[in-house]
């Protein structure tokens, strides 16, 4: 089970780090010609702040069981992740982009995993 929550933790940080990197990065008008059409509907600094709460919760589902400094921070990224999700299904549902909402659904269900095994089971233990 240990396996499996590391797996899942570290595919989502992957995912999130791409995720928020690019969002940090770009300028909202490439983004929203590029596949990210929902940040029309934020400001700048908005889809920033989404960014980096992205990048913070790659770091938090990966750095604090690592380095084992407050490994319950994991399980509280995951669901800072879970609340990133439902609010992206929110969006993908007011602008009408159903099919999105399959990817939303998927990571919401590996950040529950995550924080169901590491709330739910000893901690890390193998």
């Amino acid at each position: 089970m240990n396996i499996a929550l590391w797996i899942t933790a570290g595919l989502l940080a992957i995912a999130s780090l791409g995720g928020g990197a690019m969002l940090l990065t770009q300028p909202k008008e490439k983004l929203a010609g590029s596949g990210w059409a929902w940040v029309e509907d934020f400001g700048a600094g908005a889809v920033k702040a989404i960014g980096a709460l992205k990048v913070l919760a790659a770091v938090g589902l990966i750095l604090p069981a690592v380095l084992d400094i407050a490994p319950v921070l994991v399980p509280l990224a995951a669901v800072g992740w879970l609340l990133l999700m439902v609010g992206a299904a929110i969006t993908h549902l007011r602008r009408r982009e159903a099919s999105a909402i399959v990817v939303n659904v998927v990571l919401f269900a590996m950040a529950a995993f995550v924080v169901l095994g590491r709330f739910g089971f000893p901690p890390f233990a193998g």
